[in-house]
């Protein structure tokens, strides 16, 4: 009775172990919880809600601007480089500020905060360009410039908000997986 039992939960247990990594998979990683991931030269199109091929003429620029950090924030930097690099109308603070962050993510600091100021010369309130220049600041050694990205993100959202408490972590040395 009891190897009947035991081999009863077994079953059960195994199957959880076994989806437990794609379970995990699936996270986001801080990425938009609804973008799914779409094969290598795919891009998620959110008027069809399925992945498209990247080169679709009906594909918008804002899907490839998403995708594009999507990417990004799964390490895979420059190919969200070469999607951005796509766009019909690249001067967006959204296009700027994922491409300062994959820039940055590459090594490349300095290029990476003259995107994110692009950005802020576009949308000066845009909480997250903020964070992420506040965060490209530390790597610089430059606390004092990310001091002032942090007064300027509790203007525009409070310090409740995620940009505010992840470049404030950055400030305390504990900056972002």
């Amino acid at each position: 009775m009891r190897k009947f039992v035991t081999a009863r939960l077994a079953i059960p247990l195994l199957l959880c172990f076994l989806q437990a990594p794609s379970a995990l998979a699936m996270g986001d990683n801080n990425t938009d919880k609804t973008t799914p991931d779409c094969p290598r030269g795919q891009v998620y199109d959110s008027a069809s809600k399925k992945c498209v091929p990247d080169k679709s003429a009906n594909l918008s620029d804002t899907d490839k601007t998403h995708y594009a950090y999507h990417l990004a924030k799964k390490g895979e930097y420059q190919a969200a480089l070469n999607l951005l690099d796509s766009l019909k109308n690249s001067n967006t603070a959204e296009a700027w500020n994922y491409r300062g962050y994959a820039t940055r993510k590459l090594g490349r600091t300095d290029e990476g905060i003259g995107y994110y100021q692009r950005a802020l010369a576009l949308k000066p309130d845009y909480a997250q360009a903020r964070e992420y220049l506040g965060e490209a600041w530390m790597v610089k050694g430059r606390p004092d410039l990310a001091g002032e990205q942090l007064k300027a993100i509790a203007g525009i959202c409070g310090q409740g908000c995620e940009e505010y408490q992840d470049l404030q972590a950055a400030i305390n040395g504990h900056p972002e997986s």
